[in-house]
């Protein structure tokens, strides 16, 4: 009988002390996790602080833009295989990528900036988004007349100098044709 209450003690001191701590668990949990999410929210307004002061100021020319908006655009557009876009407020470093329209055309895969420039305008995409971020955009040379300083541009023929010229002796050799013509005789 003596060990029939002792073991009935027992178990209920165990029971008790078992949901006793049970009872404790969760609150400790909620606790580290009211810590942890505090410690998560000081981060995360301490990296929007950061964020709002690394706004970095443009460098470079400004191209404005159709409905207000501007770009600065720094480095040489007829040398230089990487340019630095400053589009709100921050820079982004875009590579020069081969076309075969004769448009320039600067685009980062990682942030889907496309940049690209025709003699007239600059057209600025997102690539990821779907979408066309800037229009008609516009150096101040441009505005007063000037074509885009780019480098297919600088590659083309002045529009001077005639694509077709007619050689000293004054025989024109037709496109096409196989015949092959005897040097004058002197």
């Amino acid at each position: 009988m003596k060990h029939l209450v002792l073991a009935a003690c027992i178990g209920a001191f165990s029971l008790t002390t078992a949901t006793a701590v049970m009872a404790q668990e969760p609150a400790k949990k909620t606790t580290t996790k009211k810590k942890s999410s505090t410690k998560k929210k000081a981060a995360a307004g301490a990296a929007a602080a950061a964020g709002t002061a690394a706004a970095v100021a443009p460098s470079g020319e400004k191209w404005q833009c159709e409905l207000g908006n501007s770009l600065y655009i720094a480095g040489d557009m007829l040398r230089d295989e990487i340019l630095t876009v400053h589009w709100q407020g921050r820079d982004y470093k875009l590579p020069r990528q081969a076309t075969v329209t004769g448009a320039d055309r600067y685009y980062d895969a990682r942030t889907g900036l496309d940049l690209v420039v025709i003699p007239s305008k600059a057209m600025l995409f997102n690539k990821n988004l779907g979408q066309r971020l800037a229009d008609d955009c516009q150096s101040a040379a441009m505005q007063a007349g000037a074509a885009a300083p780019t480098q297919a541009g600088g590659l083309r023929a002045p529009a001077t100098s005639p694509l077709l010229v007619t050689p000293p002796d004054g025989q024109t050799i037709q496109p096409g044709s196989t015949q092959q013509t005897a040097a004058p005789k002197q």
